[in-house]
């Protein structure tokens, strides 16, 4: 990831009337530990508003939290990275430690990730007590011939109490690779049932070489979007490619690093956001079997390129080949990390507004919308909360943070 550089404002990329706070990477690799989560005070406002907005914590003392879900009475899940996952209570005075989880190699970016509650209707009539289906996403390591290698992998299981049973993998990711970087990884469900996994690249495509060994390739899953069913197998609608050898569950490809992915509330399409390597992250729309251009075309610049617009990878230019991007932020990346629709009534003005995380650049972006077109980009929280993890739209309205720090939090955004 890009080196740390002095905050500044710049202009928009691809959007009217923004403003910009961006700043290079801080590493995903710092870690420490953390043996218990301190519940805050609850409605204390941080220091730092903008715009009338405040955070208050839900609760606090995580290491390095990654992926947060809500059960359907208001209980949280949260993942951390070193493996362990916390079942907190609605007001987040009370946790308890979830049981059943395979392990997973907790090195640099690897470790958990995601956590995602299975739709009720994938089940309907279920018997009470059989607890709801969990799923998630983690770095695994391989076996046999994959000894020393690792991937991103999807499990689900039943959760009973604050214990997984009935645990299994659903999906892995092809193949295992070195390394420890760019595993994805978000969970979003479609509106059919069906899953969306944003797989990473694994940091095998290069910009300063670009070529199309890797997420190019569609006869592997590095740097894809996958579709599957609930228990792993392959959709019968999924796009129909044409190479020999390609991947039944490729639905896009293209792709470097999607950490952010939410499901369009009124079109229902998948929208993520990806890094890119020295700038050029992206906010893209995607469509069954579009081509997003990683590495060969690229809004952002080798690691090391002087900051101009000459550096951009291919010159920067996706269209017509490639989908262009939304957005990017860019000359420097602000690392966009977890994405929520705003589907509430929390924040007037703000209905069906696209929220981002983002890590380097320690702020949460707001992305104003019309017709499939960002005509707004703002920053809200810069430098007052830390690195933004996770974006998750609560079942009572709220929008929520989850902070990548080994103090790590969940927030709640108040306007």
């Amino acid at each position: 990831m890009p080196t740390r550089h002095p905050h500044k404002l710049l202009s928009a990329v691809l959007t009217a009337s923004a403003l910009l706070g961006v700043s290079g990477c801080r590493s995903e690799n710092a870690r420490t530990t953390s043996d218990s989560i301190r519940p805050a005070a609850q409605g204390s406002p941080l220091p730092g508003t903008a715009m009338g907005v405040t955070v208050q914590e839900v609760a606090r003392g995580l290491d390095h939290p990654w992926g947060l879900a809500f059960l359907s009475d208001g209980r949280m899940l949260v993942t951390e990275r070193n493996g362990r996952l916390w079942l907190l209570s609605a007001n987040g005075k009370s946790r308890q430690a979830v049981s059943g989880l395979p392990p997973v190699v907790a090195q640099r970016q690897g470790g958990l990730m995601d956590v995602s509650v299975a739709p009720d209707r994938l089940e309907p009539g279920s018997a009470p007590g059989r607890g709801p289906w969990l799923y998630w996403t983690y770095s695994e390591a391989g076996q046999g011939a994959e000894l020393g290698r690792q991937g991103t992998a999807v499990a689900r299981g039943r959760l009973i109490d604050a214990r997984l049973t009935d645990v299994q993998v659903v999906y892995r990711q092809v193949p295992k690779t070195s390394g420890h970087g760019h595993y994805g990884s978000r969970l979003v469900w479609a509106r059919d049932g069906t899953l969306f996994v944003t797989l990473g690249d694994r940091q095998k495509d290069n910009p300063s070489m670009p070529g199309r060994e890797h997420a190019q390739n569609l006869g592997n899953t590095l740097g894809k979007v996958v579709r599957i069913r609930a228990d792993g197998s392959v959709p019968n609608d999924n796009p129909r490619w044409t190479p020999p050898g390609a991947r039944p569950e490729v639905y896009s490809l293209g792709h470097r690093n999607s950490q952010g992915a939410a499901l369009h509330p009124g079109t229902g399409e998948l929208w993520l956001t990806e890094h890119g390597p020295q700038g050029g992250d992206e906010l893209n729309r995607v469509q069954a079997g579009r081509n997003h251009g990683w590495p060969l075309v690229s809004q952002g610049c080798p690691y090391g390129s002087p900051e101009v617009h000459t550096c951009q990878v291919n010159g920067g230019h996706h269209e017509p080949d490639f989908e262009p991007p939304l957005t990017v932020w860019g000359p420097y990346s602000t690392a966009p990390s977890g994405l929520a629709f705003n589907t509430g009534q929390r924040y007037p003005g703000w209905e069906g507004h696209l929220f981002s995380g983002s890590l380097s650049g320690e702020t949460l972006w707001r992305l104003e919308l019309r017709d499939n077109r960002v005509v707004q980009r703002q920053a809200l929280l810069e430098r007052q909360v830390g690195r933004i993890r996770d974006v998750r739209m609560g079942p009572d309205g709220w929008l929520y943070l989850l902070t990548d720090e080994d103090d790590g939090r969940v927030l709640r955004l108040v306007r």
